[in-house]
């Protein structure tokens, strides 16, 4: 196989799969994220325009170390304009995302169908797994760094937004929204929109729920354990019923759900479309010798 039709530059090399990782106990990320929140400070509220990004920084940092602690502090919500306290500080599993993937993480990648759109790679972990497959997949992230780390582990990645004009529009067979990317941009309904616009007909959206119920609008900020911190930016955060309250105003059809880690899922598929016109999902080209 030398490549896709969705312009990856290089080509994906046939590898064995890897074997299922077993559960793991608490990252030392989580601990060691716990046992520094009480000492972080408390900022003011920053005000942030929608669909500021946010890049590096902190976040930056510790991808490229691929060590936290590293936090997501809200700074606002509707019934808080004058932000929280230090018991909304959330801790990051940095140390998580820059490893292999685990067991929950495999059993996403065992849905996976077709070529694969991984929307906030982040450090990469899904799509060079995919790729040691020979599976086609490409990341997207904001953070150069994560980018970085992508490609330096074998996976393909371009830094761009979710709402810029990416490679394949329409035909990618499978997308990913892992680790709390639902929230990306802080509208959730109007992400899973722009998904159905990224996948082709009939193919899937394989996303990832908070283990709470909770469905919430916020302005957010990543910081490290020393106080430092990036931009401001909009996210939200949902537990599954609400993630499929929003498919389902998103036109989405729900076809699987579990729970693997402690972590829940939702398999969603688009609609296929009623017309002869409709572009066939993104394939493998013929290998070359």
């Amino acid at each position: 196989m030398s490549g896709t039709a969705v312009g990856i530059d290089s080509a994906v090399a046939e590898r064995p799969e890897p074997a299922m990782a077993e559960p793991r106990a608490e990252s030392p990320t989580v601990v060691m994220a716990r046992n520094h929140m009480p000492t972080l400070p408390v900022r003011p509220t920053v005000p942030v325009e929608p669909g500021t990004p946010w890049i590096n920084d902190p976040y930056g940092n510790a991808v490229r170390t691929g060590r936290g602690p590293l936090f997501l502090r809200r700074l606002s919500h509707p019934d808080r304009p004058d932000g929280f306290g230090e018991e909304h500080v959330l801790p990051l599993d940095v140390e998580r995302w820059c490893a292999p993937p685990d067991a929950a993480d495999t059993s996403v990648l065992r849905r996976c169908t077709g070529s694969v759109l991984d929307v906030g790679c982040g450090p990469g972990r899904m799509v060079a797994a995919l790729a040691a497959r020979g599976v086609p997949a490409l990341g997207v992230d904001l953070s150069r760094d994560a980018v970085k780390r992508t490609r330096h582990s074998g996976g393909a990645a371009i830094q761009r937004s979710a709402f810029d004009r990416l490679p394949g529009e329409g035909r990618w067979g499978t997308a990913l929204l892992m680790d709390g990317n639902i929230g990306i941009g802080g509208d959730p309904v109007a992400l899973l929109r722009r998904m159905r616009e990224l996948i082709a007909p009939g193919g899937l959206l394989l996303a990832e729920a908070a283990p709470e119920d909770v469905d919430e609008r916020l302005t957010v900020r990543v910081e490290d354990a020393h106080g430092h911190h990036g931009r401001p930016f909009p996210w939200a955060r949902l537990g599954t019923t609400a993630l499929l309250n929003a498919a389902d105003s998103a036109d989405w059809i729900l076809t699987g759900r579990w729970t693997a880690g402690g972590r829940p899922f939702v398999e969603l598929r688009r609609r296929r479309a009623n017309h002869p016109d409709a572009q066939p999902s993104i394939t493998e080209r013929p290998h070359h010798s």
